[in-house]
């Protein structure tokens, strides 16, 4: 582990900036949403389901707008030649920046996540901590997925501008914002079949495109942890689907499919090995890059 070290140093410079603790609280802000249809299924458990809402939208913009600029700034400034003159390997310097790069954003968000736990245990009463703590690791490695990105995207670019606009022209507007109605929109090219979102059709393949993003497979299995229903929409929304004078355009498996016909690629689980492979696919690719790149 000779990155460590690096990493260490990385951990330090973002838990120390400014930034991550105003992402940190704002978090709190955005997140606590009490609702009644949160309240009648999950009881306490809601004050969880606000940890679910912390990794919508704003966390996702959040860390990579703290992890865009991780390499291609300090190849901006110059200051990567004192990276370069370390006994590291380039696999090894892009792995001590992800790492330490989450875990400074990771203590931050964690300290978030406790403040909504005291806000809930005061507001709604005694919680599963249990599932509160799963909840809270699945978010956590949603950072992690999201810091790889945005590092690998760094590491890739030559200049700063370039790195900002992939990780919101190419990560966050199509793939977290929007990822919704451009699976959709794929689905219905592919197979020339319109959708209607409140009443979708019964297909794995329009399920599957819509659990192909970070966000979407982080949605499915935060919701899973939370016992809600499999569905890349929010918890509260696959709440709403659910009751059945309430309709709403979220895609959930239990309102769609009959009993017994549910592809067995659209079980929950699957959504990790999405969100393994949304961390290791862009690792692996910005490594074939940087180690054949001149730095300095």
């Amino acid at each position: 582990m000779r990155w460590s070290p690096l990493a260490r140093k990385e951990a330090r410079t973002v838990a120390k900036s400014k930034g991550v603790w105003l992402l940190a609280t704002l978090l709190v802000l955005w997140s606590y949403r009490p609702s009644y249809v949160g309240w009648d299924s999950l009881g306490t458990n809601i004050t969880a389901g606000y940890v679910q809402l912390a990794g919508t939208g704003l966390l996702p913009l959040g860390v990579l707008l703290l992890s865009y600029q991780s390499v291609v700034g300090e190849r901006t400034s110059g200051s990567v030649k004192f990276i370069v003159g370390l006994p590291l390997t380039r696999t090894e310097i892009l792995l001590g920046k992800i790492v330490g790069r989450t875990a400074g954003i990771a203590g931050p968000v964690s300290v978030s996540f406790l403040v909504l736990a005291g806000i809930g245990l005061v507001n709604h009463g005694l919680f599963d901590p249990l599932l509160f703590f799963g909840v809270a690791l699945v978010t956590l490695a949603y950072v992690g997925v999201l810091v790889s990105i945005a590092v690998s995207i760094s590491a890739v670019a030559k200049r700063t501008v370039t790195a900002a606009g992939a990780v919101f022209g190419v990560v966050f507007l199509p793939l977290i914002v929007f990822w919704s109605r451009i699976s959709t929109a794929i689905f219905s090219q592919v197979t020339g079949q319109p959708v209607n979102p409140f009443d979708p059709p019964a297909s794995g393949l329009l399920f599957v495109l819509h659990r192909l993003s970070p966000s979407g497979a982080y949605n499915v299995v935060s919701n899973w942890i939370l016992g809600v229903g499999n569905s890349t929409s929010t918890y509260s929304t696959v709440l709403s689907e659910l009751r059945p004078t309430v309709s709403t355009n979220a895609l959930v498996v239990e309102t769609t499919f009959q009993p017994g016909a549910v592809p067995i690629y659209l079980h929950e689980s699957v959504g990790i090995l999405i969100l393994l492979a949304w961390l290791i696919a862009p690792f692996g690719l910005a490594q074939f890059v940087f180690s054949r790149r001149d730095l300095v």
